[in-house]
């Protein structure tokens, strides 16, 4: 028996849906926007993408498995580790010409000892900060980047 939590958070970016789908999905580039990160991996249905989550020795590696690719839309990834399970989403909406709303849902699998209440008091929080806190990061960039390519 497991406990699910979703949890999402969203931030709009001054930049095109296309350029914030190429940033959201360059696997390399995310150690810059996700905090203690390095990922890498495919860019079509059925790709594997593995992410490696650490400070100095303390760590986990997160093997996914894309099980949705819908450029420029949505990328649904499946978590197949020890540590994270569930499913992962980016979704990005166009929001005007020159804006987009970048969503990253996590619907997470924790194991039973786990209950919901402790699960919704303290990992829910917690995984919505960190996710805000990259959504921020990540608006930054994406708009940097859109500005730079408009010179």
């Amino acid at each position: 028996m497991t406990t699910r939590l979703t949890v999402t958070a969203g931030v709009v970016v001054d930049a095109r849906q296309e350029q914030v789908w190429e940033l959201a999905v360059d696997w390399a580039k995310q150690e810059s926007w996700i905090w203690a990160t390095r990922t890498n991996g495919g860019h079509h249905l059925g790709a594997h993408v593995t992410a490696r989550t650490a400070i100095g020795p303390l760590g986990f590696t997160d093997p996914m498995v894309i099980t949705e690719w819908d450029p420029p839309n949505r990328c649904t990834v499946t978590h197949q580790g020890n540590v994270v399970r569930g499913a992962g989403v980016f979704e990005v909406l166009p929001r005007g010409e020159t804006q987009a709303e970048f969503r990253w849902t996590e619907r997470i699998e924790l194991p039973a000892p786990i209950g919901k209440p402790l699960a919704q008091l303290l990992i829910g929080p917690v995984t919505r900060i960190g996710l805000g806190a990259s959504l921020r990061r990540f608006a930054r960039l994406a708009s940097a980047s859109s500005r730079e390519n408009l010179s």
